[in-house]
Formats: C-alpha cells, structure tokens, sequence
C-alpha cells in the first residue's frame, strides 16, 4: 500500500492530498530512513515516523486498513512505539519554576 493512502486510512492525515505533501516534503521516516515520494509501499511490520498535530508520533504497522473507517478500526491497524512517560527532566523543570 502507498505511504499517503496508509496515512490518509489510519487517520494520520486529514486528506490524501495532506498525506502525499507530507510524504513528498520529505518528513516521513520508514524503518529509518527518509522518503520523499507518496507511492513507498508499506508493508505489515514496518515502521514509519510521522510529524503530526500533536507532535511526532512513532508507529508499526500492524495490518494493512481495507478503507478508512472509523479511528477505532484505524487504531487496531497500528501500534504507538513512542506512547511512553514524559521525559523526566522536563517534568522536573516545570515542577521547580
């Protein structure tokens, strides 16, 4: 599957179009390495870094989504590798000002 319809699918982008400019402005990483064109095939088992809203989210793609469907069906495609505790040294930063 493409990069941008796996991240339009998985709820990642809001649009297709929004998916392809990510991919192509070179902000998406799978397993490691930078990609700068929208038609990358993803497969079951990799690993991609995506820029998003929130910040920069870290997934493995678990199984490939038939259609974007609701963000429940698009949740059980992917696991969140960087979901850990906040870094403690900033926490402690902001608890001591």
């Amino acid at each position: 599957m493409r990069v941008d319809k796996l991240l339009w699918f998985l709820r990642l982008a809001k649009t297709r179009p929004l998916a392809q400019a990510l991919a192509e402005e070179g902000h998406i990483r799978l397993n490691g390495r930078r990609i700068d064109r929208a038609h990358a095939k993803i497969v079951p088992g990799d690993v991609l870094t995506v820029p998003i809203a929130a910040g920069v989210r870290v997934i493995e793609v678990l199984s490939l989504p038939a259609r974007r469907g609701p963000s429940c069906e698009a949740q059980a495609c992917y696991r969140v590798l960087d979901g850990g505790a906040p870094i403690p040294i900033a926490a402690r930063q902001s608890n001591d000002a």
